[in-house]
């Protein structure tokens, strides 16, 4: 079985998911091909693991300090060029289309009549969830921006809905994290503002990593370029992480047990409606607006939470090498089987936090 295996390229997040995918698939021996789109060629970094991979310009948002602007959107979207790259795109060889909300991949597979399966975070907002109610443009354009006849939806609890847990890349290394470290990715806020408000709160070091400061020491915090390696040195020594309502991140964070503080990009109902997630879980603190403020009553107040999920992108690979055959509902329910108090949580704002590990 030959397989396609489509991205979105404008955040970290899906490339993860990719990452951990791609490793499982390749201890299968199955014989996959990425594509990617979202992002310009030159911004993709740590690629190797994906071999031989394409680059297509697909669709992205653009945000301007923390919300995204509708109108810059649009200016930036080339309709046609995503119109000739799904129309120019040929399946002919592959078996089967994985799309992780990834545009052309996906309306190239329905144009084609390929088989084709959609893996990721965004397919878990199509069931009744907490969600964010009050976009309904941005709810419309995310059930059609990917269209798939079949799903995988993952999400950090399932919600009484068909819905896998996290794919998360694992790693065996056990450290220590400093509890007065802190790890910063905000990539969708201004960057002096954020070095400001971290200034400000001079009883904590921040490890920021960001692209449009120059790397090295201020005071209480050191900046970074990204690094796929780096960042996750980082994520083992840090307690705290400081982020966007993102969900990749999120859930390595809650799978190694660290201090979260949320801020969504607004207008992005998928980062918004993970903010509602998390805090209705108990399971990290979110923020509409930061400040120093906000976020020295974060580090000071809450509570660490810990979710030891299984290893998701393990049970896909073998499910998909088996033919896909098991249905979601029965895959779905021996995950979740593995995730101690996962059925009794309550879905509101908790007094306490939960820790779920083994």
């Amino acid at each position: 079985m030959k397989i396609l295996y489509g991205v979105q390229g404008t955040g970290n997040g899906h490339i993860t998911r990719a990452r951990a995918l791609n490793e499982e698939f390749a201890r299968l021996g199955m014989d996959v091909d990425y594509l990617f789109s979202g992002r310009n060629k030159d911004d993709y970094f740590d690629m190797a693991c994906f071999g031989d991979y394409r680059v297509f310009e697909g669709l992205s948002f653009v945000a301007i300090d923390g919300r995204i602007s509708l109108l810059s959107s649009y200016r930036k979207a080339n309709i046609m060029g995503l119109i000739r790259d799904i129309r120019a795109l040929d399946l002919s060889d592959y078996d089967l289309v994985i799309t992780d909300f990834e545009p052309i991949s996906a309306w190239a597979a329905k144009r084609q009549n390929i088989p084709c399966i959609g893996i990721g975070h965004q397919y878990a907002l199509g069931y009744d969830i907490p969600k964010y109610q009050g976009d309904a443009v941005g709810s419309w354009i995310l059930s059609r921006f990917a269209p798939v006849p079949r799903s995988i939806g993952v999400h950090w609890h399932h919600f009484d809905q068909p819905i896998l847990p996290p794919i998360i890349q694992r790693h065996n290394d056990v450290t220590k994290p400093q509890d007065d470290h802190v790890l910063v990715y905000l990539p969708f806020e201004n960057s002096e503002e954020v070095m400001e408000w971290l200034e400000r709160v001079p009883n904590y070091k921040f490890r920021v990593h960001c692209k449009d400061i120059e790397p090295g020491c201020y005071g209480n915090i050191k900046v970074f370029p990204f690094s796929r390696d780096q960042f996750q040195q980082n994520l083992k020594e840090c307690e705290s992480v400081l982020c966007n309502a993102g969900f990749e991140l999120n859930s390595e964070a809650l799978q190694m047990g660290r201090r979260i503080l949320v801020k969504p990009l607004h207008g992005q109902v998928e980062q918004l409606s993970n903010m509602i997630a998390l805090e209705q879980l108990g399971f990290a603190q979110g923020s509409k607006e930061l400040s120093a403020e906000v976020i020295n009553q974060w580090l000071e107040s809450s509570k660490v939470v810990k979710v030891d999920y299984p290893d998701v992108a393990k049970a896909i690979a073998e499910w998909i090498a088996a033919g896909a055959e098991e249905p979601i509902e029965q895959l779905s329910q021996r995950l979740w089987d593995c995730v101690p108090l996962a059925n009794g949580i309550q879905f509101q704002r908790a007094e306490a936090q939960y820790s779920i590990a083994s």
